[in-house]
């Protein structure tokens, strides 16, 4: 099972941006679906955006507009750049193949007013 190492989280202020990188133990061409989760302190994860094996990208209501993924199969690389950022954007990111796959260390991102 291909495992994800997730990097590029930080404090940035808020309207900044960040971008984030999830990079794979393996190949991920044959990887259907890989998605970005998030989970803020005493909420829930959620799925924040999702990427199939063609490109074909999902995003949350939330995020919409100011988040975008992509996949670079040939660096095993999967990336969430995010804009406009906000303060409810403050979370630990994570990103896992979708449905299934197993939880990585994720990445902190902290949005400052």
């Amino acid at each position: 099972q291909v495992q994800f190492v997730e990097s590029g989280g930080g404090l940035v202020q808020a309207g900044g941006s960040l971008r984030l990188s999830c990079a794979a133990s393996g190949s991920i061409f044959s990887i259907n679906g890989i998605g970005w989760y998030r989970q803020a302190p005493g909420r829930q994860r959620e799925l924040v955006a999702l990427i199939s094996s063609v490109g074909s990208t999902n995003y949350a209501d939330s995020v919409k507009g100011r988040f975008t993924i992509s996949r670079d199969n040939a660096k095993n690389t999967v990336y969430l750049q995010m804009d406009s950022l906000k303060p409810e954007d403050t979370a630990v990111y994570y990103c896992k193949q979708f449905p299934s796959g197993s939880w990585g260390q994720g990445t902190q991102v902290t949005v400052s007013s």
